[in-house]
């Protein structure tokens, strides 16, 4: 038999809706940053002009000059959480390890964004954290580490 669409996501919200706050899995930022890089290569596949052109935007943003890298990380953040954007906050949260953030720095960071985005932001502000904090104790292993660096350089295309 087949299953009507909106009964599937009913079953979902209801199923989510029973869960309690320690029963959803923490997220492994490391591995999600690892398996999104594998999608992004495929996406550079699909449209190599758009993708292109994103890593020159990305490429010109991240260029220290009045800010510095680690302070754009950080606004990069911020805005991650503002915008709800998981994937944003993992490549973010590990970009801020990179640049030497420390735990104030970030937590600081979370307090803007928190602000300027209201309750939802809260939410988001604690994904960032907890990625943030599996990326600073180097929670991915030595080869997915490498491959996320990789990944990353990939990303921007530099």
């Amino acid at each position: 038999p087949s299953l009507d669409p909106s009964q599937c996501r009913y079953g979902l919200l209801r199923a989510m809706q029973d869960l309690q706050p320690w029963d959803k899995p923490m997220n492994n930022w490391p591995q999600q940053t690892t398996e999104l890089s594998a999608l992004l290569r495929s996406l550079r596949g699909s449209a190599p002009d758009v993708m292109k052109a994103f890593a020159g935007i990305a490429k010109a943003a991240t260029v220290s000059k009045a800010l510095d890298g680690k302070t754009k990380e950080l606004i990069a953040l911020g805005i991650a959480v503002a915008v709800r954007c998981d994937d944003c906050i993992a490549f973010h949260a590990k970009a801020a390890v990179d640049h030497g953030a420390t735990r104030d720095e970030v937590s600081e960071t979370l307090g803007m964004a928190i602000y300027m985005g209201a309750g939802p932001s809260v939410m988001y502000a604690s994904h960032a954290l907890e990625a943030f904090t599996q990326f600073e104790a180097g929670k991915a292993k030595p080869s997915d580490k490498q491959r996320a660096a990789r990944d990353d350089d990939e990303i921007r295309l530099e």
